[in-house]
């Protein structure tokens, strides 16, 4: 149930996470509820940061592959060796490389606490699981990358229910919903798998090919 790789805890994006979905020209939902305002920045300023964000450069195949591993890699809060790990599982898995990445990518036990409401973000989720506030089937996991399976039982350890962090989230995730691959009970803080996410319940716009093609050079 684990991806194999250790989890750097450390080496962190320290700036802005708002320049990186302005870069990417998408709302990659990094800071919860303020990206659901007229505060999030990308509403404000849609265009690259820095001094040439507003020209309109051109783009080679290299730099599109790139873009949109840098993408995925962000949405989900992963260090490039994480990531390469992880899209290593998926190539030695058997089925579609691309797809069986972004299902990994979605089993990951930070995502899991994140789409079932516990976080208002994946960077959050990720701090709550490091922190040991997450159970899996009752049991204490504090390892991010821990990938969840069909039954699977995962919830808030009791007393941390009434954290402010989650109380908050837990109110917001009302706007996002639970993905249909779980079934959530608010009032215990306890999402069951019903059964492995597919590629069809990543509904954010990624073109998973051009990631394999990246890497595949």
């Amino acid at each position: 149930a684990y991806c194999g790789c250790k989890e750097e805890g450390l080496a962190r994006y320290t700036e802005s996470v708002c320049r990186l979905c302005r870069r990417e020209n998408l709302k990659l939902f990094l800071k919860g509820e303020r990206c659901y305002t007229d505060k999030c920045a990308i509403e404000r300023r849609n265009y690259p940061p820095g001094e040439h964000g507003q020209g309109r450069p051109k783009f080679s195949a290299y730099s599109i592959q790139l873009r949109e591993k840098q993408k995925v890699k962000r949405m989900y809060g992963l260090l490039e060796n994480q990531f390469r790990r992880t899209f290593a599982q998926a190539a030695r898995t058997k089925g579609i490389t691309g797809e069986t990445l972004l299902v990994l990518l979605e089993r990951r036990l930070d995502n899991v606490a994140y789409r079932l409401g516990f976080a208002s973000s994946r960077a959050e989720a990720r701090t709550l699981v490091r922190h040991g506030h997450i159970l899996v089937n009752g049991k204490k996991v504090n390892i991010p990358s821990y990938f969840v399976r069909a039954g699977d039982v995962v919830s808030v350890r009791e007393r941390s229910r009434q954290m402010a962090r989650v109380l908050t989230a837990m109110e917001g995730a009302q706007r996002r919903g639970v993905p249909e691959w779980a079934e959530l009970d608010r009032d215990a803080c306890s999402g069951r798998i019903r059964l492995l996410p597919t590629r069809s319940d990543v509904t954010m716009p990624i073109n998973e090919k051009l990631i394999v093609e990246l890497y595949s050079k």
